[in-house]
């Protein structure tokens, strides 16, 4: 009798819990677009205040130029996924689930830890990505439209090529695949990865101190604004677009920009011309022209001096 009562207790308990499971997911899937859409322009408007009222580095092009044409390039990027990819990757999360893909469809965690420890996977994997995007070429020509914006401030964090968001919305439909991630795991890195990029690629004033104790945890403005360095050097270290933990574990973090915060240059050396890095018919043009050669990360050859 007590063995029965106890499967009776374990079916009500278990279906107890799919039933809250099933009733976040619905509520993501319900709202997924308004949320993104509410920290997307939230966090826009914070680090635009932010940037007027304390900013790190003086601007050396017209802001309005930069803004008008860096927001159409995430328009139009937001217009290309839809018409690409409808579902995107909240889909592939449902797909995953309903047929059981991927690690945490196959391993019994709690639900919570499993959205932590996806949306940590995600962010180590977006650090992987990153430093690809740097070290083969055809990639790299894909991903300097990034690096050619000659001021960094919040718009610079949401400039990625058309291509570019492509390559990392199909490595992340395989990473979704991988790991098994759920609907609420998803949209949280999202959510994340999009708030965080925008932060740490802020022109805002922040103390020493506690960039120092931020950036123990997360990725910092100035941390970050020493990989849009002119220098070679500079630009292949602070990988990391969220968590900073994975530049300090694999040899890829650097503290300071050698000519310091006010006197480094932002941007890349074959790149300088306003107009080019600039309007958006030129930036997309970026992929297409100059030759890459010699830039490939190479630490021996630094370490070296050569």
């Amino acid at each position: 009798m007590m063995e029965y009562l106890n499967r009776i207790s374990g079916f009500v308990e278990t279906t107890y819990h799919q039933s809250r499971i099933m009733g976040v997911s619905e509520f993501v899937m319900s709202h997924e677009v308004i949320i993104r859409l509410v920290f997307f322009f939230g966090i826009l408007l914070i680090m635009a205040l932010w940037e007027f009222m304390a900013p790190r580095r003086r601007l050396t092009v017209s802001k309005a130029l930069r803004w008008i044409n860096n927001l159409g390039v995430v328009f139009l990027n937001s217009f290309l996924l839809r018409f690409a990819f409808p579902t995107a990757a909240m889909g592939v999360a449902v797909f995953a689930q309903e047929h059981r893909w991927g690690l945490f469809n196959h391993f019994q965690l709690p639900y919570w830890v499993a959205v932590v420890l996806s949306v940590v996977a995600m962010d180590f994997i977006i650090y992987l990505q990153h430093v690809m995007f740097h070290a083969i070429p055809v990639f790299w020509r894909i991903h300097r439209m990034h690096h050619a914006d000659l001021d960094f401030d919040v718009t610079t964090g949401i400039r990625f090529h058309p291509f570019e968001i492509i390559l990392s919305m199909l490595i992340k439909f395989a990473v979704i695949a991988v790991l098994g991630s759920s609907m609420l795991a998803v949209l949280v890195f999202e959510v994340l990865l999009n708030a965080t990029s925008m932060f740490n690629h802020g022109n805002i004033g922040v103390s020493r101190g506690v960039d120092q104790a931020l950036r123990w945890f997360i990725v910092t403005p100035d941390m970050h604004r020493v990989h849009h360095s002119i220098e070679e050097r500079e630009t292949n270290s602070n990988f990391g677009f969220n968590l900073s933990w994975w530049d300090r574990l694999l040899g890829t973090y650097q503290d300071q920009p050698h000519m310091g915060h006010e006197g480094m240059t932002i941007g890349l050396r074959d790149l300088r011309d306003t107009k080019h890095c600039t309007t958006l018919p030129c930036m997309l043009t970026i992929p297409f022209i100059g030759k890459i050669a010699g830039y490939t990360i190479n630490k021996r050859k630094w370490e070296s001096g050569q």
